[in-house]
């Protein structure tokens, strides 16, 4: 198994090898792999390892229930990792042998990744609509999205959930400018939506994550769109951290704020965001130090001073009263109960 190793990115692109379910906990857990679909592809196919690592052992199914709860219990906040491990898990069950049990494993993982990818093409195209009918209404001026964190293809298997109707409108002619939040403390935006837009070709700007609300405040924005890594069934979002406070921004000077997702990042067992999604805390040294580019090398520095006390909440909670819509693979809806069980009633 292979994937690309984004704390590389986007001075150094490094393919790096996978072939134990302990190395497929560490890639999650220290961030080489982040993003709430691509964790779910990952552990999917950090299971098809476990089942060939237990093909060597006594136990086939207790090996299994222990790298289900391995790999589980790297990332508490996207429910994409439990979503998939529990697919998993009950697939191979259907398994008679250990060779079949194996074979199942990866079935269902190549599944996990070609929905992921269906998902997010369908995203694009939906959310395509909105961003036409704001390029309308400017009569066809460049419509100014803005983003935070990474939702791009580097964090699901191919198009991204927020940047799929990004790439879908500038496909299609649209004028198109993107504010790039830099999302600190380790700066998804400003290291890999960058990256990726560049790459594409879509123009953006990089801006500091506490510019967002004047540029909204001074009609510079015409919508946000974000990605996500849990949303409960009534429409709460937990998000990359500042994702609230855009929101707040947002709803204070009336633009719109999307938040676009598969129905794999839903959590139907849940209702209230703030009470019951477990928020990750990280370690404060992502906060006191920085890494970039210097004199041809990857360097990390020391940012405050020696030995300061930080804080680092990777995640926040947006209330659904301040999202405008959910942008799934089977449609626009707003963000509550009701219009959420309207596009999926098979969890009513």
């Amino acid at each position: 198994m292979q994937v690309i190793d984004q704390r590389r990115l986007p001075h150094r692109f490094v393919i790096e090898d996978l072939k134990t379910v302990n190395d497929v906990c560490t890639a999650i857990r220290d961030m080489h792999v982040r993003g709430a679909g691509l964790i779910g592809v990952t552990a999917a196919y950090g299971m098809y390892l476990a089942a060939r690592e237990a093909a060597g052992q006594n136990d086939f199914d207790e090996f299994i229930r222990i790298a289900a709860g391995k790999i589980s219990d790297t990332r508490p906040t996207a429910v994409n990792l439990a979503w998939a491990v529990e697919q998993m898990t009950n697939a191979m069950k259907k398994g008679r042998d250990t060779e079949e049990k194996t074979k199942i494993a990866l079935q269902t993982a190549n599944e996990i990744l070609e929905h992921d990818i269906a998902c997010c093409r369908k995203i694009g195209e939906n959310g395509l609509k909105i961003i036409k009918k704001i390029s309308l209404r400017k009569k066809r001026g460049v419509v100014n999205i803005l983003t935070h964190c990474n939702a791009g293809w580097l964090a699901f298997g191919d198009y991204g959930t927020a940047t799929a109707p990004i790439y879908e409108a500038f496909d299609k002619g649209i004028k198109l400018h993107v504010w790039v939040d830099e999302t600190r403390p380790l700066n998804q935006g400003s290291r890999l939506t960058a990256w990726e837009l560049r790459e594409h070709g879509v123009p953006y700007s990089v801006i500091a994550d506490n510019t967002g609300g004047y540029l909204m405040q001074t009609g510079q924005v015409d919508m946000v769109i974000t990605g996500a890594d849990r949303v409960t069934r009534t429409g709460d979002v937990a998000n990359k951290i500042g994702t609230y406070l855009k929101a707040l921004a947002a709803h204070d000077n009336n633009i719109p704020f999307y938040v676009a997702l598969p129905s794999s990042t839903i959590d139907w067992k849940i209702r209230d965001g703030l009470s019951e999604i477990p928020v990750e805390k990280r370690g404060g040294e992502e906060v006191n130090y920085m890494e970039g580019l210097c004199d041809g090398e990857i360097k990390r520095i020391l940012v405050s001073p020696a030995e300061s006390n930080a804080v680092n909440y990777a995640f926040d909670i947006t209330p659904a009263k301040f999202v405008t819509g959910f942008i799934t693979e089977r449609g626009i809806c707003r963000a509550n109960e009701k219009n959420l069980l309207e596009l999926f009633p098979e969890f009513v």
